[in-house]
Order: C-alpha cells, then structure tokens, then sequence
C-alpha cells in the first residue's frame, strides 16, 4: 500500500511539472511610438515639398521595359542601366522576344552593368516565366513577381507601386540607410525595414515616400559624407551632425519661409 501511495504523489509531481511548461509564449507585436510616428509624418510632409516630383530614375515605357531595367539595377547605377537599356529594348521589345534571345548576345548588350552572365540569365529567365506562366502579362501580384528570375521583394514593390499603381515599399540601400538614421528602425533586413516602415505610412504613401528617399539619400544625405548643414531634415534627424542650437535655429528659419 505504501509504494502505491509514493507512486501516486511523484505521478502528480510529474503532471504538475509537465504542465508548468505547456503555456505557449505570446508574440510581441511592436508598434511604433507616437514620437516615430510624428517623425514619420513630418517626413513624408517634408520630402513632398523637396522633391514635388517623385520619380523613378529607370526609364521605360512600361511593366516589362521597368522589370528589366529593375534586374539590371542591382549593384549598377540608374544612370548605367539607362545607357544599356535602348539598344536592348530596341533588341528585344516584348517578353516573347527576349524569351527565345541568344544569351551571347544578351550578354554583350548588358557587359557594362556588371554581373552580365547572371542578369542576361535571368532576363530570359524571367521573359520566358512571363510567357509561359502569365501568358505574356507581367503579374502584379508580389507572390507572382517573386517566382521570376532575378526579383526580389525591392523589385516587385518597385513594380506595383510604380507601373501598376498598388502600395509597394521597396527599400534599397539608401531607403535602409535613411530609414535607420531618421530613427524609423533599427533593422539591416530589408523585409524587416519595409514592414515597419508600412506601419508608420498610409499605404498610398508607400512607393512615393520610397522614391523620395532614394532622392534624398542620393542628393543630400551620403552614405560616407552626409551633408546635415544643408539638410532639411536636420532637426527633426537623430542622427544629424549639427550641434541642437544650430539646429534650433535652422529650425525657427525654416518655419519662418514656410508661412
């Protein structure tokens, strides 16, 4: 009788333990603070009035011309890509014609903007899904743009939010950079940054506020040398260089113009 009693007692002390650990943890969903939020705001208001005009750099005259140009921009300037883009397009117009091209050819015609093997390989790649897979359309759905060749998530936002006119943040090198020095995230991921960069902004913000940033890095705040003397955002940036008073009064004259 005895052993039938520890029995049940350490039967009850393993139950006991075994439920201590069943309770799942709870997922942390972090929302911005109204602080980044504001900052956000005043931004995206900011931004509008430097650049009235949010443009992509790449030229093109529609959805397959910007998906090439886009595949070819990748660790090559907009300017570059622009100078290789007429005589392939004039090569190759549509994705039927690129699907069937000479890959040597290809090749030639994209040498300049480095990495040519694989960007001429995934242009026919990425023509020969579109005609095969959509019928010779260009998908605008991310989770379609994404199966192609040579496009990631930047491409396809680049895509939907440009050409088709659909909420897409792409973020790129100097989206990332100004997103974390303006205090809007802390991520290097770019899937992280454009997530918490879509919580802070109205969807029909998303591709404009991408575009205006990329101008802004590009123009005023440089990767090596930032130029936070003539910055617009100096005062509301974190990461600015100039001392707060002078900062203050870049501030008060700024506010004084704009009335």
């Amino acid at each position: 009788m005895a052993a039938r009693k520890v029995t049940k007692k350490a039967t009850k002390k393993v139950v006991k333990k075994t439920a201590k650990k069943v309770p799942a943890k709870k997922s942390a969903s972090r929302k911005p603070s109204k602080k980044v939020q504001d900052r956000a705001t005043e931004t995206l208001r900011r931004l509008k009035t430097i650049y009235p005009e949010a443009v992509c750099e790449l030229t093109h005259d529609n959805a397959f011309q910007l998906l090439a140009a886009t595949i070819l921009s990748a660790q090559c300037t907009d300017a570059r890509v622009n100078m290789v883009t007429p005589a392939l397009f004039e090569n190759y117009p549509t994705p039927e014609a690129l699907s069937v091209a000479n890959i040597g050819h290809v090749e030639e015609l994209v040498r300049s903007t480095g990495f040519y093997q694989t960007k001429a390989k995934n242009l026919i790649g990425m023509a020969h899904a579109v005609m095969t897979r959509f019928n010779g359309v260009v998908p605008h759905e991310i989770d379609d743009l994404v199966t192609l060749p040579g496009v990631g998530r930047k491409t396809a936002n680049v895509l939907r939010s440009v050409v088709f006119n659909l909420p897409g943040l792409p973020v790129d090198t100097h989206v990332g950079r100004l997103s974390r020095r303006l205090g809007f995230t802390i991520e290097e991921d770019p899937v992280k940054v454009e997530h918490e960069l879509n919580a802070l902004l109205p969807p029909a913000e998303w591709g404009e506020f991408s575009l205006r940033l990329i101008l802004h890095g590009r123009r005023v705040c440089d990767a090596k040398k930032p130029m936070c003397v003539t910055c617009e955002l100096a005062d509301i940036c974190p990461s600015s260089e100039l001392p707060r008073a002078q900062m203050a009064r870049s501030a008060g004259g700024r506010s004084s113009r704009s009335r």
